[in-house]
């Protein structure tokens, strides 16, 4: 065994946690949301007017009064420093998918030896960032470099706490000079403008003359990794490309299900009590915490928050697992397939949409007219996913998870709708004539009749279904674990936008007399149920009839991220984004260019780490072995005895065969020249990842017969299962 594959195997297992405790509160309503500034802060610290204002904007939508900003801007500061904060952070996502961030202290020199407090309404409310080296697909030139983050009022400032101090940290927009954005917020905040909008049309039909600020809340539930940090580091592959590009398959994998909902183990439980405890701290409300299926693999899931302020947490879900986890000497794995031929990891995001005043329109009613408002809201979602199902598929579309999608443990690369067998026999009595729970066969009318009663667990889940009705909302099981949920959203949010759009124009047309616009609702019901039934699966999705079923009705297809987004760059994309106010076909170009050139990029970082690691690593290690076994052949051969060539012969092939793949894939590296960056990303798909394949295949298989003294990697045995 190599000598740094023993140090982390050793290091893993005598490692202790300390017995100190987190804490001694042991109460979690002490310290909820005691990092954030919240509502309760803003009560209690700001004027009645100012907190008014402030609340109006949040609550309402309504636009930010600037006159109130130099007073928000000294409390918040004031506050801070009670905390012990020094700096300030104007936090943003550019479209690396990462947050980023520039801190600025709040104190000048006074020119008299001392410092003074500096925070002022405008420092609060926009920063100004150099926004040349974030992508920008084009938008911006390299010698361009200013950018803009403005203040997000929705989501609340917070604090984040150093083993060196506190940093009090402000959630903004981020955009450049020419107001392109930059960023994933604000087309996130535009798409929710735009749901809200046409929501509010729609309602107006039901009765809701001021049915208040309709907004989209999303509950992502987190999948991820843990191996002790002493194989992360081991492996220049998870530490560079956050996924191993080599492992053998290890004797025992997830067959026998005894990872899943198992007990945590202690290290792992002190991890993420202590998750727990700082994400309460900044008002994030996680609630679940359990073993996922294949080993060393764990969830952690919030309940459901409005759309933005989710996405916002999500970032501090993920940093904070990411944060945290080299204190128990942890490394925490993102990526959505870290670890070959096991499951891999996703962020299922349960999405609905509703407000105060009109609760949530994904959740079925009791009397007719509940019943007939949610029939066309749950259509309209059904008609957005068929039309536009390219978009979604797009909004999941990464290097990453194309190791995932189509998998045993993920959605395929079908966009179906999952509605579950009783909710399927309403909308099919409904458009069709048909047989519902309970019902004589005939057209449901939904003016009179009420639906079979509806509870919220109504059918069982459908793990396989990339899209599904849980009860009062949607599950996007889709979604990779390494991603920002907010593009997931804003396609989901813009697409919704533009059905419930087509309701609310139709419905403009129907007579207001009660029996005949009923009559025009279920009309309309109908005929969205009869032009988008085909998007409706109930079945096993992983299936192979599903997929030549899901052909005949002629749903869109992607296997990969380069034929997802080129599926998805269509004028009717553009037109949609373009229609509501969400991305401007700049802007939306701008994406596309960036997408693939991320993924181009991560593919060639992996593919140099494979010719390094076998080059350097493997060979070396695996041509030891080839003379250990010639030198023990010929001793053998001297007395008589031939018992090792055998091995001999097939560790010779082997090495012969691998030589030839690490050749292969320098070769195939050198991509051809001028090539656009679409090309480029074909070319990887046929000419590049096959390669790499063939490299791994070659290097598993030494692994399996390479003595185990001489391998240099920490293998899947060792890091899935010791911890």
């Amino acid at each position: 065994m190599s000598i740094q594959r023993q140090k982390a195997i050793e290091s893993a297992v005598n490692y202790r946690a300390s017995e100190t405790p987190v804490s001694s509160e042991s109460h979690v309503e002490a310290y909820f949301g005691c990092n954030i500034f919240g509502d309760d802060q803003m009560k209690q610290r700001l004027p009645k007017e100012v907190y008014r204002k402030l609340q109006q904007t949040v609550e309402n939508g309504e636009p930010l009064d600037l006159g109130i900003a130099d007073v928000v801007a000294r409390t918040m500061c004031q506050w801070a420093i009670e905390r012990g904060a020094t700096h300030y952070a104007h936090v943003f996502y550019p479209l690396t998918g990462l947050t980023a961030e520039k801190h600025d202290t709040f104190y000048a020199p006074d020119n008299k030896g001392h410092l003074i407090t500096e925070f002022t309404g405008k420092e609060l409310i926009q920063g100004e960032s150099d926004a040349s080296s974030f992508p920008s697909g084009g938008i911006r030139a390299t010698f361009e470099a200013r950018g803009y983050t403005a203040w997000d009022v929705t989501s609340p400032a917070y604090l984040i706490e150093g083993k060196n101090g506190v940093t009090l940290c402000i959630p903004t927009a981020f955009c450049s000079w020419t107001g392109d954005a930059l960023d994933k917020k604000v087309p996130l905040l535009r798409s929710m403008q735009a749901l809200n909008k046409q929501a509010r049309r729609v309602l107006k039909f039901f009765g809701h003359e001021d049915p208040g600020m309709i907004t989209p809340s999303a509950g992502p539930e987190q999948e991820y990794f843990l191996i002790d940090r002493n194989f992360y580091y081991a492996r220049p592959d998870l530490l560079s490309a956050g996924r191993t590009l080599f492992g053998a398959t290890p004797p025992k994998g997830q067959e026998l299900d005894d990872q899943y909902y198992g007990a945590i183990p202690e290290r792992v439980l002190a991890f993420m009590q202590e998750v727990d405890r700082e994400l309460f701290k900044l008002g994030v409300p996680v609630k679940t915490r359990h073993n996922e299926v294949a080993p060393a693999q764990y969830e952690i899931a919030p309940v459901f928050e409005s759309a933005n302020l989710a996405t916002d947490h999500q970032y501090l879900i993920m940093q904070t697992l990411q944060r945290l986890a080299p204190k128990y000497n942890l490394a925490c794995l993102l990526h959505e397939k870290p670890f070959a031929g096991i499951n891999g990891s996703g962020k299922h995001v349960n999405w609905s949409l509703g407000g105060p005043r009109v609760g949530n329109l994904l959740n079925p009613g009791e009397t007719p007219h509940e019943n007939m408002q949610f029939l066309v809201f749950c259509a309209a979602v059904i008609r957005a996913v068929n039309l536009h199902a390219p978009m979604l598929r797009g909004s999941v579309a990464h290097s990453g998870n194309d190791h995932r999608l189509g998998a045993n443990e993920a959605p395929p690369a079908v966009i179906s709708v999952f509605l579950g067998e009783q909710l399927t026999a309403v909308f099919e009595q409904l458009a069709f004539g048909g047989t519902a729970s309970s019902r004589k066969r005939g057209v449901l009318n939904v003016g009179v009749d009420t639906l079979p009663k509806l509870p919220k667990d109504a059918t069982d889940r459908n793990r396989t279904s990339p899209f599904a009705f849980t009860g009062n909302r949607f599950e996007f099981r889709a979604v990779g674990s390494s991603q920002s949920i907010a593009g997931p959203q804003v396609v989901l949010n813009t697409i919704v936008a533009e059905s419930l759009d087509y309701v609310a124009t139709e419905l403009e047309k129907a007579p207001k007399e009660p029996k005949r616009f009923n009559a025009a609702v279920q009309k309309l019901l109908q005929k969205m149920i009869r032009e988008n039934a085909r998007v409706i699966f109930n079945g096993d999705n992983y299936t192979k009839e599903w997929r030549a079923e899901a052909a005949r009705r002629g749903l869109p297809s992607a296997g990969t991220t380069p034929e997802a987004l080129k599926q998805m760059e269509t004028p009717e994309t553009y037109e949609v984004f373009a229609k509501y106010g969400v991305l401007t076909e700049r802007e939306l170009a701008s994406r596309f260019e960036i997408y693939r050139e991320k993924y181009v990029k991560d593919l060639f970082i992996e593919a140099r780490l494979c010719v390094s690691m076998a080059r350097t690593m493997v060979f070396p290690a695996g041509v030891k072995y080839q003379q250990l076994l010639a030198d023990t052949a010929a001793s053998l051969n001297a007395l008589g005895k031939n018992t090792c060539t055998t091995t001999l012969d097939e560790v010779d092939a082997i090495l012969a065969r691998l030589q030839r793949a690490m050749h292969t894939l320098e070769e195939a590296m050198l991509m051809p020249e001028n090539l656009t960056v679409e090309q480029q990303c074909g070319y990887i798909v046929g000419s590049l990842i096959p390669v790499m394949n063939e490299l791994r295949a070659e290097v598993d298989a030494l692994e399996h017969v390479c003595s185990d003294e001489y391998w240099p990697l920490p293998t899947y045995q060792e890091m899935l299962f010791i911890r």
